[in-house]
């Protein structure tokens, strides 16, 4: 199991990485980088979570690898509370409000839709 969590949290990582350097933070502006590291992570954590436990046999390395490990590394809500620190601290409290808002908005909403497409799939094939 410890072995699932390091190979998904490496997954996870360089994913987030990726996105990090595709999308650098610009001063005082939205960080999409890390914003859509979460809301991709949050849609995975949505549909693997509900797949795994509903949908698929039961297995000892699926949810550590896929739910804390890949999802645990690619999502980082501890980023986004030191950019919204950040923003806050150099003068754009609103958008840092608005960061925090809209990225837990957004994540709960994306794992509510994530969880309903698959449990819509699983109703259509039943």
């Amino acid at each position: 199991m410890t072995v699932a969590v390091l190979v998904g949290g490496a997954v996870g990582a360089v994913a987030r990485l990726a996105l990090e350097r595709l999308l650098p933070v610009q001063p005082g502006r939205w960080p999409w980088g890390t914003f859509t590291a979460n809301v991709a992570g949050c849609l995975l954590l949505g549909y693997l979570a509900t797949r795994l436990l509903e949908r698929l046999p039961p297995s000892t390395y699926r949810r550590p690898l896929l739910g804390t490990g890949l999802c645990g590394a690619l999502t980082t809500f501890s980023s986004v509370q030191v950019e919204a620190l950040t923003l806050a601290r150099d003068g754009h409290e609103a958008l840092a409000a608005a960061y925090v808002l809209v990225t837990l908005a957004v994540g709960l909403i994306c794992v509510q839709t994530a969880t309903a497409v698959v449990r819509r799939a699983r109703v259509r094939h039943t």
